[in-house]
């Protein structure tokens, strides 16, 4: 299955020439009635995603969700009437086995309006046959490589004997904008090290930017950098010369031993008048009489809006559309002979496709005894991820260049390392590269796996913008960062995270979860992997925390609710102390002394800020009970925000500064972090509210 259809390809009929036409002019229609939008790109492009789709790309429009379907990213996310033309003339369902078309013609009408199903860049989970969220440059292509690292896995993991129900390829079309973006080296770099044969870039090289000509900033030898990364390296010197795209993509289907970069030189506008400014082309409308002068260029009724002429819909149907279903129903058949081979098997694809967890995955999560030296969180958070990972087989992922740090190489039996020669490996080495990390984690999502990243907290500033596309994708995905607070120590400033809990906590749609000790990881993790459509980063300490006696304190279950009673006393608190992480031991030590005191405390430990918001208003009032105004919050980051919790006359313990170098203890003793300054806040809120 992994070639295209045997016929002819090089010629240019007149039905083809037809087709490429009415995605032009669906595009100039689109961006016209908008007056909004890109169409320079998918006036030039249009040859060129033509001949893919509807000569190679191995898709059936009518099961659009079928997991083995070729992968087409447009990383060049301004361009995305040139996406949903294509969605709509292959007749693309809205789901599976539906007969509502994902994009109608009125929904090309309704490009960039509100609430319709073509937004100004393609939404993952929005538009059916979008397979990723595009915007900022360089995250499509980036996606794109965890796609293809993923489609390699799923074959060695899950392909069997004769049987190969996984060995699609991955399409991505970029601009010089994601070319100039560092994440798309990242990427680039490690696809070309894992020698990625599955994944072809086209690189529509039309040397324009919003600023004008990329002569202005950009000017290296592109071919040469990829042909460094150990890319294989293609041109087509005419976007419009279909017969060397052609050759091209059949060049690429034929390479088993790297990835593909096709250069493809293009002109923005393409078929618009000769006076049009290209630069104008790439960012606004055209204009009505542009329009009409592009229109008269191919031929086109002047006066035709959203014209699709007799015979292109057909043209589309015989072409990806019969392609499609006979590779899905070849797949199909495949898929029953495994069904019946092997019924353990069976289940393995059929939880792939539903996005469940198999039977029996949390069966050797740990339960970790009482203990006053405890272990840091990154240590409990290793050893609980190796428990979930042995029973969950499309569980896989690696750190930054920091596992030994970040704790999270998976060490038993079997793991493996994924490289070149090993796609099936659970362990990935990233590199010093967090950007593509991120991006790519996304991308390994997409195709259903269950994939995780790690570094330092700090570092998640590098990776803001996957973090936050994963949340507007919905994509279950997770991240692991240690040495989450000052206690980093003597590294300094530099590597201790103040600001990193706050701006994780504002990306809507993500959950963060910072336990307290190694029982609090464990229940995290169970948060985690029962997310289905939320994305969630975990923050972890460097240093040893105390494992809490739950026959003392409350059950770590807790967690699963964001927030929950830790400690308590008979009857109605005079002060409360919440916690998070690291921070936590310091309210328990700070409660013990109140208790030796006659003072009624209670002590509230709260990982996350999101699930505690999930709950109902009476479950958050019987944790933060709203006539206790004595209240102290703790912990090793930014302040912003805690005063939601502590109330506005409550004391916040926190960062509002930088931290500095030096060993953990004295930071704490400098920053306030200590058991006798809880105690004392504590203290002077009680006679506060009292007063």
């Amino acid at each position: 299955m992994s070639g295209a259809d045997t016929a002819p390809k090089g010629a240019l009929s007149e039905i083809d020439k037809l087709s490429i036409d009415t995605i032009r002019t669906l595009a100039i229609d689109a961006v016209q009635k908008a007056n909004s939008g890109h169409a320079g790109a998918p006036m030039a492009l249009a040859p060129v995603a033509y001949t893919l789709w509807n000569r190679y790309l191995r898709f059936d429009p009518a099961h659009p969700h079928w997991p083995n379907r070729d992968r087409f990213v447009l990383s060049a996310g301004h361009a995305s009437m040139l996406l949903y033309a294509l969605i709509h003339l292959a007749g693309v369902a809205r789901k599976d086995g539906g007969n509502e078309p994902a994009l109608s013609l009125d929904d090309l009408k309704n490009f960039r309006q509100l609430d319709s199903r073509t937004p100004g860049h393609p939404e993952y989970h929005f538009t059916t046959g979008v397979e990723t969220t595009t915007g900022p440059l360089g995250q499509g292509v980036a996606n794109s490589v965890g796609m293809a690292m993923g489609g390699r896995f799923l074959g060695e993991t899950l392909n069997r004997d004769a049987l190969p129900l996984f060995d699609f390829n991955v399409y991505a079309i970029c601009s010089d904008g994601d070319l100039m973006e560092g994440v798309a080296s990242e990427a680039a770099s490690i696809a070309g090290h894992l020698r990625l044969s599955n994944l072809c870039w086209i690189y529509d090289s039309n040397t324009i930017t919003i600023e004008g000509h990329t002569e202005l900033a950009f000017s290296e030898e592109v071919a040469a950098r990829f042909l460094a990364y150990g890319w294989q390296v293609l041109r087509v010197a005419d976007a419009n010369d279909v017969h060397a795209i052609s050759a091209s993509l059949e060049t690429f289907l034929q390479s088993g031993d790297r990835p593909t970069l096709i250069i493809v030189n293009s002109v923005i506008g393409y078929g618009a008048p000769k006076k049009q400014n290209t630069a104008k082309a790439h960012s606004d409308p055209l204009g009505e009489d542009e329009v009409k002068g592009a229109k008269r260029a191919y031929g086109w009724p002047e006066d035709a809006h959203f014209l699709v002429p007799d015979g292109v819909y057909d043209n589309f149907r015989d072409g990806i559309g019969q392609r499609g279903a006979e590779l899905y129903a070849t797949w199909e058949g495949f898929l029953r002979e495994a069904k019946d081979a092997d019924p353990a098997h069976a289940e393995e694809i059929a939880a792939l496709q539903e996005g469940r967890l198999p039977e029996g995955w949390d069966r050797d999560i740990p339960v970790f005894p009482a203990d006053a030296k405890g272990l840091a969180t990154r240590e409990s958070s290793g050893k609980v991820l190796n428990a979930i990972a042995k029973n969950v087989a499309l569980l896989l992922g690696g750190s930054a260049d920091l596992a030994p740090s970040n704790k999270t190489k998976l060490e038993f039996e079997g793991a493996g390392t994924l490289s070149p020669f090993d796609p099936g490996g659970r362990n990935i080495h990233y590199g010093v590269r967090e950007h593509a990390m991120g991006s790519i984690v996304n991308g390994l999502g997409l195709v259903g796996l269950r994939a995780y990243g790690a570094t330092f907290l700090v570092f998640a500033d590098y990776m803001r913008p996957p973090i936050r596309l994963a949340a507007l994708m919905e994509l279950p995905v997770f991240h692991v960062f240690t040495h989450d607070s000052i206690g980093v120590g003597e590294d300094g400033p530099t590597h201790q995270p103040v600001e990193q809990l706050l701006s994780l906590r504002a990306i809507p749609g993500l959950v963060t979860l910072r336990p307290a000790d190694a029982n609090e990881v464990a229940e995290a993790y169970r948060v985690v992997m029962g997310l289905k459509n939320q994305p969630a980063v975990l923050a972890l300490s460097r240093q040893p925390l105390p494992t809490l006696d739950r026959q003392k304190y409350a059950s770590a279950a807790g967690v699963a609710k964001g927030a929950y009673v830790l400690a308590d006393c008979e009857g109605t608190p005079e002060v409360i102390l919440i916690g998070t992480g690291s921070e936590v031991q310091l309210c328990v030590g700070a409660y013990d002394a109140l208790t030796a005191e006659g003072i009624k405390a209670r002590v509230v430990s709260m990982p996350s800020w999101e699930l505690f918001e999930r709950q109902d208003e009476a479950y958050r009032n019987a944790v933060l009970v709203p006539e206790v105004l004595a209240r102290v919050a703790v912990e090793q980051g930014s302040v912003i925000g805690w005063d939601r919790y502590a109330g506005s006359s409550g004391a916040i313990i926190g960062m509002s500064t930088f931290g500095s170098s030096a060993p953990i203890k004295d930071l704490q003793a400098k920053f306030g972090f200590t058991p006798e300054k809880v105690l004392q806040a504590a203290r002077d809120q009680i006679a506060k509210h009292k007063r």
